[in-house]
């Protein structure tokens, strides 16, 4: 219920002295009424009627062809030194920083709706593709691949993708069909992004679609335990 606000009684209409017209005839002359706009009911009604927010983690879904191809939110644009972030209380997204090192995202980069890690984030996805996309926006990916991360000693795992609607690399299907050195780019940029933070992180040998398959499907049951149990709360 929207808090309670006084309202200001609607103004009362003036009217002018009783005075004489043209002919001197003592005619009084009424000035015509002016009806105050409702402008006080109009702010009450609004703010009773809240709109609520799709949230692009929970409210999207994943697609009906996922593992293999799925929805996915794209936070970071491609070429972006501003990493981006879901806000999960809100739905927004949010500056968590900006890098610190001189390396840009080398793809667009986001999450998968509907999908849980154990680190309780839904699970990243890099997906490569021609042009950089506006954060907060949802495209169609087709996973090719898995690159196994550690992230200060955590295990934060990344699906490869690529854009399932670019006519340039939809046709991909697998991870080793990319040209070696754009996997060294991407192995190069994660290994060293966080460097003059003092962070760590290690890049393990990447893996076939097969591995990513089975890394969506898992984080997609996850996902599907935390919301049984949270009804049963």
């Amino acid at each position: 219920m929207a808090p309670s606000q006084e309202v200001a009684p609607p103004a009362a209409a003036t009217t002018k002295e009783p005075s004489t017209n043209g002919n001197g005839n003592g005619t009084a002359a009424t000035a015509p009424k002016t009806k105050t706009p409702a402008l006080n009911e109009r702010i009450l009604s609004s703010i009773t009627r809240r709109s609520v927010a799709a949230h692009p983690w929970h409210d999207l879904e994943i697609g009906p062809d996922a593992p293999t191809i799925f929805n996915c939110v794209i936070e970071i644009p491609k070429g972006s030194k501003v990493k981006y972030e879901l806000d999960k209380k809100t739905g927004l997204i949010k500056v968590d920083r900006v890098l610190y090192s001189s390396v840009v995202y080398p793809h667009n980069y986001g999450f998968i709706p509907r999908t849980l890690c154990d680190d309780s984030d839904p699970i990243d996805v890099l997906v490569i593709m021609q042009e950089p996309v506006v954060p907060g926006c949802f495209l169609r990916a087709k996973a090719i691949g898995l690159m196994p991360m550690i992230d200060q000693g955590e295990a934060d795992d990344k699906i490869i993708a690529v854009c399932a609607d670019d006519p340039e690399y939809r046709h991909f299907n697998d991870i080793k069909e990319l040209p070696p050195h754009r996997l060294a780019e991407i192995r190069r940029f994660f290994e060293d992004y966080k460097k003059n933070e003092n962070k760590e992180v290690a890049v393990n040998d990447f893996l076939p679609s097969e591995d990513a398959y089975e890394a969506i499907q898992h984080s997609m049951d996850l996902y599907a335990t935390y919301i049984v149990e949270g009804l049963r709360r």
